[in-house]
């Protein structure tokens, strides 16, 4: 059954049309047929809305993608499902949810990704991209079959928030992502300076009796991570940077 926002028509008026990859920006109308759009400032021929919607004082651009949502299904239907957050999403303007693999089940074989296609489908709101896991059961020890990963859709590979401390091991996974030009998502930090804290070490943390994390846990594997990128070429996207100075090292 096609949902019913993709069989009516309708017009945004007055909006503020935000378009960067064609260097838009300005206040105009947007006409949609059937989930595509038909026309900007002008209505083609024979047009016709079913609404008409006041989008004055609001932006209006292409849809929004999320880099790290962190979806329940599968695994944990009971706080939320992929129809529930997908909906959500694009009630946001969120078009596009990148799903990390730390999923239950992990997402680290092709069964797992045809699982949350099938799933994304049947909701029909919001595309979902899958990040594999990087490697079996994200252990850090085993490589999983990247191949079959990208054959099965998955957009990157990802060890999720769990730390890779064999860096050899994150050598060889850099290396295989490479070979079949996979984006690896990285969470930078490193697990023994992290010690388990929940606060950034400083005055704050300190007064208030919680366990800190110093800057330097992630710059020290901000820095590893870089070197094993040179040394292998693969490309990375660092998740959720917290410090100045890892931001700095990025950029240079």
């Amino acid at each position: 059954m096609i949902p019913l926002r993709k069989r009516l028509s309708f017009a945004l008026r007055g909006g503020r049309v935000i378009d960067p990859a064609n260097n838009v920006d300005t206040i105009t109308d947007v006409f949609v047929q059937r989930g595509n759009i038909v026309g900007i400032g002008t209505a083609p021929e024979n047009f016709s809305a079913d609404h008409d919607i006041d989008a004055r004082g609001r932006i209006v651009c292409p849809g929004l993608v999320d880099l790290s949502a962190r979806l329940r299904e599968p695994g944990l239907e009971h706080k939320a499902t992929i129809e529930s957050e997908t909906r959500a999403a694009a009630a946001a303007g969120i078009t596009t949810v990148c799903c990390p693999p730390d999923t239950y089940p992990i997402i680290d074989t092709p069964a797992v990704v045809e699982l949350i296609r099938h799933r994304t489908e049947e909701a029909g709101y919001a595309r979902v991209v899958t990040l594999g896991a990087l490697t079996q059961g994200l252990a850090g020890e085993r490589l999983t079959e990247v191949a079959a990963l990208k054959q099965a859709g998955c957009c990157g590979l990802s060890n999720a928030l769990l730390p890779l401390t064999n860096t050899l091991v994150q050598r060889r996974a850099f290396e295989y992502a490479a070979t079949f030009d996979m984006p690896v998502f990285l969470h930078p930090e490193d697990y023994w300076l992290a010690n388990g804290g929940c606060a950034h070490e400083g005055a704050v943390a300190t007064r208030m009796g919680l366990p800190a994390i110093p800057a330097a846990a992630e710059t020290a594997a901000v820095a590893r991570d870089l070197a094993l990128i040179e040394q292998t070429g693969v490309r990375a996207h660092f998740c959720r940077l917290t410090t100045a100075r890892a931001v700095q090292m990025v950029a240079r």
